[in-house]
């Protein structure tokens, strides 16, 4: 049943992401044409593109370093996320842990390392984008994931985390919400940050730093040219705003030109990739959010929330949410859509039936605000795999690096990817290159139609185990002991 003040929440929602939709977003630069040549060309002005730029840059200030974007950057998933900064590299630990047990200890390590090293260098280049250490609150909807919790608190104990367990009345006086019966909050290993400024932050240090950026510019096919690889590149016009319509194969193209450079990296992610072998591994899942108005004073202190953490339930079609530092509330998840055939286009970024259903998961949560109303309404894509974490190769004897498959948890792990990458181009053994989350690839998915009905399959699981206190059928069953599933 649909709350009669749902519809009135959403009616003026604008259907562009809140992050992007506003007046500080930098003017776009000029595309590529003609012929050009560098040392380093990065394909992709996401987060993994831009860290991979900066770091190359910093690395060797006289690295000539081009990065190219088909649209603006951080305008697809770096630009739309909730902006949950984690130091996790798995996924969160227990996925580390079952894929990954021999170097956990490891890879924790090295995500710790990861997210001082974020906060460093926010500070270093004076990147407005409201960083903040809160850590995260997953709180119990169901009487049934209580136990849950306390399982995943005393695994992150083990660890090292600095985790609290919350009833009901101690997570209630964090946030207040009747949904809530108890809650862990993971103090150290998460930061919040406004994920387009950080883009736009980024950006602007690899131009300080002299690298040069392209946008509006596509990559339409690499091939080897001697001892070095050449891009072909087209570029295109502004459909909307930070998009670019050649990244979904829209828009009328512009001038043609090529890059021709002795190393490259790929960082497009859930867009169609330039390697073949990329498209067994990846699938492109749409997921959605809303933003709120900002609250009143009044309103603030119905809710609380005075430690400002993320916030996630336990569900597996779970929500994620936050407060802005201007006092909005950012609510998504809970579907996680894919369309057949790896379809990605920016007519699904809307979708009324999931805005419905998370307004009024919204207001079931917080009921105290049922005079909210939503500012904004979008969709965005990401690249998951099977394992649910980042994986990473080279091609064209060692002269291409990527890193795919991020898994809705790539605000943070993309810079730990983009050090990858310059390691595995460098051709040297590293730490890095030597873990197994690198040398090792996630099971690839289906040729459609087995893809699509297995994915529609599992998220129908999901679904129906959310309504069963957690118990998982067959299907599911036979998906952990492969290794398999499906996450948003």
């Amino acid at each position: 049943m649909i709350l009669p003040h749902t519809g009135r929440a959403l009616a003026d929602a604008a259907p562009v992401p809140y992050w992007l939709d506003r007046p500080e977003r930098p003017d776009p630069l000029p595309p590529l044409h003609g012929t050009h040549t560098a040392d380093l060309l990065v394909v992709g002005g996401g987060y993994a593109g831009l860290w991979t730029a900066l770091l190359a840059k910093a690395d060797d200030p006289d690295r000539d370093v081009l990065l190219v974007e088909a649209g603006t950057c951080g305008w697809a998933a770096s630009g739309r996320n909730g902006g949950f900064c984690a130091a996790s590299l798995t996924h969160g630990l227990a996925n580390g842990v079952d894929r990954f047990p021999g170097e956990i200890d490891e890879l924790e390590r090295l995500g710790r390392e990861n997210l001082d090293a974020i906060a460093d260098t926010v500070t270093e280049f004076g990147i407005d984008c409201d960083f903040e250490r809160t850590g995260e609150l997953s709180v119990a909807v169901e009487p049934y994931q209580l136990a849950g919790l306390a399982e995943d608190a005393e695994l992150a104990r083990r660890y090292g985390h600095d985790v609290r367990l919350l009833n009901a009345d101690e997570v209630r006086a964090e946030v207040d919400s009747p949904t809530y019966l108890g809650g862990a909050w993971h103090r150290d290993r998460m930061a919040m940050v406004d994920p387009a400024r950080l883009a736009w932050g980024l950006r602007r240090a690899c131009l300080d730093l002299g690298v040069r950026i392209a946008e509006h510019t596509r990559v339409t096919g690499l091939r080897r040219d001697g001892h070095a690889l050449r891009a072909d590149t087209l570029g295109v016009p502004t459909t909307g705003p930070g998009r670019a319509g050649a990244a979904t194969g829209a828009g009328r193209p512009g001038a043609a030109g090529s890059v021709r450079a002795g190393q490259v990296v790929l960082a497009t992610n859930a867009f169609p990739p330039l390697l073949r072998r990329l498209r067994a591994w990846t699938v492109p899942v749409y997921d959605y959010a809303l933003m709120t108005e900002p609250l009143t004073p009044a309103q603030r202190d119905a809710v609380g929330w005075r430690n400002r953490q993320g916030l996630a339930d336990t569900g597996n079609q779970f929500h994620y949410y936050r407060i802005t530092a201007d006092g909005r509330i950012l609510f998504g998840g809970y579907d996680a859509v894919y369309h057949y055939g790896n379809r990605v286009a920016p007519e699904l970024e809307q979708r009324p039936e999931t805005f419905t259903a998370l307004a009024e998961h919204f207001f079931t949560t917080f009921p105290q605000l049922a005079d909210l109303r939503f500012s904004h309404r979008w969709g965005g894509v990401i690249d998951t795999c099977t394992r649910f974490c980042p994986f990473f190769g080279t091609a064209y004897e060692g002269r291409l690096a990527y890193a795919a498959g991020f898994t809705g948890l790539g605000v943070g792990a993309t810079r730990f990817g983009a050090r990858v990458m310059l390691d595995l181009l460098s051709g040297a053994e590293t730490p890095l290159t030597r873990l197994d989350l690198v040398r090792s690839t996630p099971l690839p998915f289906p040729p459609e139609p087995v893809r699509a009905a297995g994915i529609h399959l599992t998220r129908w699981s999901l679904a129906r185990a959310d309504a069963r206190e957690g118990r998982r059928n067959l299907w599911l069953r036979t998906l952990d002991r492969l290794g398999l599933g499906f996450d948003s």
